[in-house]
Formats: C-alpha cells, sequence, structure tokens
C-alpha cells in the first residue's frame, strides 16, 4: 500500500526529471523568446499551447498506445514533417529578422499556437514520451488516480514556469533591444530552428 511519502518521492523525482527536459533548449524554448518580446505573458500562452498537445498524450500513452510511437516508421514519418516545419520557421525568421515587424511578420502566431506548433513539430517530444515519460506514467499508476493526476500537475508547472520565466525575461530586456541586437537574436532563434530540424531529419531517419 503506498503512503504519503512514497507519492512525495514520486512527485519529487518527476519533477527532477521534467526539469532535466525542459530546461533542455529547443523550439518552445526559442519559441517563448520570441514572442515573450511581444507580450509581458506569452510564456504562460505557450504553455498552455504546449499542454493541449501534451495532455492528450499522456492519455494515449496511459492507454496503451505508447508502443505505436516507438514504432521505427512512425518516428520516422514524425521526425520528417516536423523537421521541415522547424525548417521552414527558422528560415522564414531568418529572412525577415531585419523588418521592424519581425515578430509579427516571421513568426506571426499567438503564443498559444506558437506553443502548439513548435511541441508537434519537435520529434523529440514524442520520443520522450514514449521513453521516459511512459516509465513515469507507469510508475504514477502504481499510485492510481492520484498519481496521475499529481503527474500531470507537477510536469505542467515545471513547463510553466521555464516557459513563463524565459518569455518574461525577454519582454523585460526588450527595451535593451536595438534593431542590430533583436535581428541578431531573431537571426539566432531562426537558425537554431533550422538546426534543429535537420537534426531531428538525420537523427530519425539514418539513426
Amino acid at each position: 500500500m503506498s503512503t504519503t511519502l512514497d507519492i512525495f518521492i514520486f512527485l519529487l523525482t518527476v519533477g527532477f526529471i521534467s526539469l532535466s527536459g525542459v530546461l533542455m533548449p529547443g523550439p518552445v524554448f526559442a519559441a517563448s523568446i520570441i514572442k515573450g518580446v511581444e507580450r509581458k505573458h506569452a510564456g504562460a500562452w505557450i504553455a498552455l499551447g504546449h499542454l493541449s498537445v501534451e495532455v492528450p498524450l499522456i492519455l494515449c500513452i496511459i492507454a496503451g498506445l505508447y508502443y505505436v510511437f516507438t514504432n521505427q516508421w512512425v518516428k520516422a514519418v514524425i521526425g520528417l514533417f516536423g523537421g521541415l516545419l522547424l525548417i521552414f520557421l527558422g528560415i522564414r525568421m531568418i529572412q525577415m529578422r531585419r523588418e521592424k515587424e519581425a515578430i509579427k511578420t516571421a513568426f506571426p502566431y499567438h503564443p498559444f499556437v506558437a506553443g502548439l506548433i513548435t511541441t508537434i513539430s519537435n520529434p523529440y517530444f514524442i520520443l520522450w514520451w514514449a521513453t521516459v515519460g511512459a516509465s513515469l506514467i507507469i510508475w504514477a499508476l502504481a499510485f492510481g488516480l492520484t498519481g496521475i493526476i499529481g503527474f500531470i500537475v507537477v510536469h505542467e508547472c515545471c513547463d510553466l514556469g521555464w516557459d513563463y520565466f524565459v518569455a518574461y525575461a525577454s519582454f523585460k530586456s526588450r527595451n535593451l533591444w536595438t534593431e542590430k541586437r533583436k535581428a541578431y537574436i531573431f537571426g539566432i532563434c531562426g537558425l537554431l530552428l533550422v538546426v534543429f530540424g535537420v537534426y531531428f531529419m538525420l537523427v530519425f531517419w539514418l539513426g
């Protein structure tokens, strides 16, 4: 029978492992910087967009569909389309980085949509949930509904906290962004998206 201490240790482990993944730079991180310049609370919307993809995926894994996501062909298709989408977004940002309305023209999505798009287009998001995430979910099932709810709340709080922090820091420092610096930062973010896109395609097709 599970004790309160067992559940506490489990949730603490979930928080630690979740942060190890959340803090890694990726497409959502880049989106948080880009949209943070435009909106103070963009990070909350980005996290909500991320959550709208993540929670249904968690429920699918609970239903036993994680075997589908580990199939080589499924991973290859996800890697191809996700990589192409990231490359497209990255090139668009690089091309339009010097425009004064660069945020609205190069990455014209509402933060919620930006969070959703950058989550779906990240193949490693699916892979993480099909492996590490699935292991945590199986552990959570041992605690019943309390474990599942606690798992989702802790994990999503990690996402929300980091995305909000990155976007808010970007917003607060926006006055320091001259047009030259803005173009430079947008160029780096765009390049990161391209690099991630190429890397995902190579890993999922050649790996």
